[in-house]
């Protein structure tokens, strides 16, 4: 009978652990839909970004208000986690509170993780109270209706929840602890929990025992439903925000990659010694045009499908854009969002077609985003310096951009007139170019 509980957790472990690893390939298996791109320049500085930025937060606290309490959030998530390794292990072998052999450092360690636990406590309430109460601007556009603003709160009530068990937890140990009851040896340091005393004080050892068990069998249990909710939610940054913070983009942020296929033509065009009309060599394989820009999620590059999974929805983007803030349609968090959905949408075409991705007739294009979003976009890169997980919207939307040139010659009016001015007068401007200096004379 001993063991039965040893062999509950160890299935449990391993269902959640299993399940865990079976969404992460499924994860990868998405982003890998997209464009090869090689992305392995400049390591040392990729290491640095990642460390001050996904690891240092350093681009949280320019809002100083949900900076600090994120900090508080991540960094009380990061440090707790070293206690679910002594659950774990406690699990796997019956013991309890393996760790208490450091003696004074385990003291440290658990007082540490029960002030990180209330710190953590407090800082998502504060979350919650400026998603529900105070209702900032950021958190009410309308692609944060229904299940993205659920998502969010069901995070925050999932944290207190876990915080909460934690102290539970701690709080009727310490009780057992100081009522001497066997298999609860005197260990850690419990500066939270102990004002929990009240409650448990009279209950007897066997109550005590249920109520610590109970909180210690949730908590793990609920860490185990945390891991695996994250693949269906925004909270994948937690894990992405690393690789895609690894491989963000390096160049200025107005710095756009040319078209391959363009600039080659170009060249041929400003070479003299080029033969634009020769035909290729007899028996030369004449390869097939590759289509410019993007109108669906296997068109993007992998790393753009990553920064898709590892958008946080926090809506900075969309606050600094001078589009949205100007009441055009543009939401770079909504780029963002859809595209997440289309590959999603994708992801889960291919799982029912064993494998193999069959036409739905849709697209990111259209179906998704709206050639108006598209358009109203200034290219200033106002989303990708406010993002404080290096997400960049603005190439999404120049791929797609091109797609509509390009493939569709969808372009608004004023820009065809100016493409066809350029073309035929060598400047953006409708006059012959013998008739450019006649403004001298007026």
């Amino acid at each position: 009978m001993e063991y039965l509980p040893r062999l509950l957790f160890a299935i449990a472990l391993i269902i959640g652990i299993g399940y865990f690893a079976r969404n992460v390939r499924k994860l990868i298996r998405n982003i890998k839909l997209g464009r090869d791109v090689e992305i392995s320049d400049n390591k040392s500085q990729r290491w640095k970004n990642m460390t001050m930025i996904a690891l240092g937060q350093s681009k949280m606290v320019k809002r100083p208000i949900a900076g600090i309490l994120h900090i508080i959030v991540y960094v009380g998530f990061v440090v707790i986690n070293i206690e679910v390794l002594e659950i774990i292990i406690d699990g796997l072998t019956g013991e309890h509170r393996i760790f208490s052999s450091a003696g004074e450092i385990y003291d440290i360690l658990i007082g540490t993780f029960e002030l990180l636990a209330f710190g953590v406590l407090v800082a998502v309430i504060i979350f919650w109270l400026r998603r529900n109460i105070i209702k900032l601007k950021r958190f009410l556009s309308s692609e944060m209706k229904g299940w993205p603003k659920s998502d969010g709160n069901i995070i925050l009530y999932f944290e207190v929840v876990l915080m909460c068990l934690f102290l539970t937890m701690n709080g009727a140990d310490l009780q057992l602890q100081l009522n001497g009851a066997e298999g609860y040896s005197t260990a850690g340091s419990f500066p939270i929990s102990q004002w929990l005393l009240p409650i448990f004080d009279g209950l007897s050892n066997s109550t005590l025992i249920i109520i610590e068990r109970a909180a210690w069998w949730m908590h793990i249990l609920g860490i185990l439903t945390f891991l695996n909710y994250l693949y269906f939610s925004k909270h994948l940054h937690i894990l992405l925000a690393f690789p895609n913070t690894y491989y963000g983009k390096l160049t200025p942020k107005g710095q756009f990659e040319n078209n391959e296929a363009v600039t080659k033509e170009v060249k041929m065009m400003m070479d003299p010694n080029v033969d634009p009309f020769a035909a290729p060599p007899e028996g030369a394989e004449v390869a097939v045009p590759a289509k410019f820009g993007a109108s669906d999620v296997q068109d993007l590059s992998w790393h753009n499908l990553l920064n898709a999974y590892t958008c946080t929805e926090c809506g900075r983007c969309t606050s600094e854009c001078p589009a949205n803030q100007t009441g055009k349609q543009l939401s770079p968090r909504k780029i963002m969002m859809d595209t997440r959905d289309r590959l999603e949408e994708v992801g889960k075409n291919i799982d029912a077609n064993k494998g193999e991705f069959k036409d739905d007739g849709k697209q990111l294009l259209g179906d998704y985003i709206t050639n108006e979003e598209l358009w109203a976009c200034t290219s200033c890169n106002a989303c990708v310096e406010a993002c404080p997980v290096s997400i960049d919207p603005l190439n999404i939307i120049m791929q797609m951009r091109q797609y509509l040139v390009m493939e569709q010659s969808a372009a608004p009016m004023e820009l065809n007139n100016m493409m066809t001015n350029i073309e035929n007068n060598g400047a953006p401007w409708p006059y012959n170019q013998m008739d450019r200096l006649n403004w001298k004379n007026e």
